[in-house]
């Protein structure tokens, strides 16, 4: 008697699969929940940081002052960049995109990373701290080094928002705004399999070191449906100029079955938790700064899309407004976001190695049979 066999799932882009089990972070598209290890976003947010939240991703807990006094040591004690790693940085082209030099520096890191043969636990999460501490470092050096600036080192004591505020600018951010990026940080570390942690996660399951995974993220969040949206959000703003040009760009747009950016998302179908925050955000920057112009411009396009797509702003949406009015560049807005979500690939990368299964896929193969190899002198 013969057996059934079983026909494989076939859902494009892996939508609705179950690629693994993972005790970091979950996730309710239709509630609009987003938890990281058992704690709600809004409850991080208001009440940590992103230091601690970066040792709850690793650690499972959050951390005790103890704890937290030696975190906050420790990236400060690596987040200065070896002398091969700034080299690079100057040896790049000026009109290299700042997530290409954040991708080379990366990998570069990891020729002299004491621990990089080694994927136990100790010194994975060894390599998370020096990462961690690194990213800013690196997003900032490079960003003077194309303006002819000399990199600012960074200051000991100092949390991640600040001193990559300083190190970018040169100037000391008021303690607004860096608790707004701190905010930010909290917001986009962490946000399950989404395309950068899934390719993360690939890398590491072939045994790969973290460096090698961290590189991988890196390359999948450069692009436009992922980390770039907020860069494509904010420039749609400043073309258009005025509000009533966006709601004219906006309707033409829709009725041509463009895609606006900022709006929608794959797992949630209402409004982001994280935009909703970032809105908050946006609001108190925009009013603190006397210009809340790209705050209200994003808000009157919030309805014209919802009524005609039935969409909701995600979290680039309002996180494009909130960084401009505080003077950062805008294609220094996606290495902000792998500045925080290093935290949560580096996580994950932790969790791959710790019960390790290689990550293979089948494809739905739809090419022809039959077909005969013909002398090349005939073809």
């Amino acid at each position: 008697m013969s057996q059934a066999v079983s026909s494989p799932v076939k859902n494009a882009g892996l939508e609705g699969v179950v690629a693994a089990p993972s005790e970091i972070c979950f996730i309710d598209g239709t509630a609009g929940r987003l938890v990281y290890r058992g704690y709600e976003i809004g409850d991080l947010v208001e009440n940590s940081t992103f230091e601690e939240t970066a040792f709850l991703l690793w650690e499972s807990k959050l951390p005790n002052r103890s704890e937290l006094s030696k975190l906050k040591s420790d990236l400060s004690t690596q987040a200065a960049l070896p002398p091969h790693t700034l080299a690079i940085l100057k040896a790049l082209p000026k009109t290299t995109e700042p997530m290409d030099a954040l991708r080379t520096a990366c990998s570069s890191l990891s020729s002299i990373d004491p621990d990089l043969q080694s994927n136990d636990p100790e010194a994975n999460l060894r390599k998370a701290v020096r990462l961690t501490a690194q990213f800013p470092t690196i997003v900032a050096a490079f960003h003077r080094l194309r303006h002819d600036q000399k990199p600012i080192d960074p200051e000991p004591n100092v949390s991640i928002a600040a001193n990559f505020l300083h190190m970018m600018s040169g100037n000391k951010p008021h303690e607004t705004l860096s608790r707004v990026l701190d905010a930010a940080l909290v917001l986009h570390a962490e946000h399950g399999f989404n395309a950068s942690t899934f390719a993360a996660r690939v890398t590491a399951a072939t045994l790969a070191d973290m460096h090698a995974g961290v590189t991988a993220a890196v390359s999948a969040l450069k692009g436009p449906l992922h980390g770039g949206a907020n860069q494509e959000v904010m420039q749609l703003l400043l073309e258009c100029g005025s509000a009533e040009e966006a709601v004219k760009r906006v309707r033409s747009m829709l009725a041509d079955g463009e895609k606006v950016p900022g709006f929608g998302h794959r797992v949630y179908k209402t409004f982001d938790p994280r935009a909703a925050f970032l809105r908050k955000m946006s609001r108190q920057l925009g009013e603190a700064a006397g210009n809340s112009k790209w705050y209200e411009m994003s808000e009157r396009l919030i309805p014209i899309v919802k009524e005609t797509k039935n969409k909701d702003p995600n979290v680039d949406f309002f996180s494009a407004s909130a960084y401009y009015t505080m003077g950062i560049p805008i294609d220094l807005y996606t290495p902000i976001f792998a500045i925080a979500r290093i935290a949560g690939w580096t996580a994950h990368i932790m969790e791959q190695h710790s019960n390790n299964r290689i990550i293979r896929p089948q494809d739905d193969y739809r090419g022809p049979f039959g077909l005969k190899v013909v002398p090349i002198d005939q073809r």
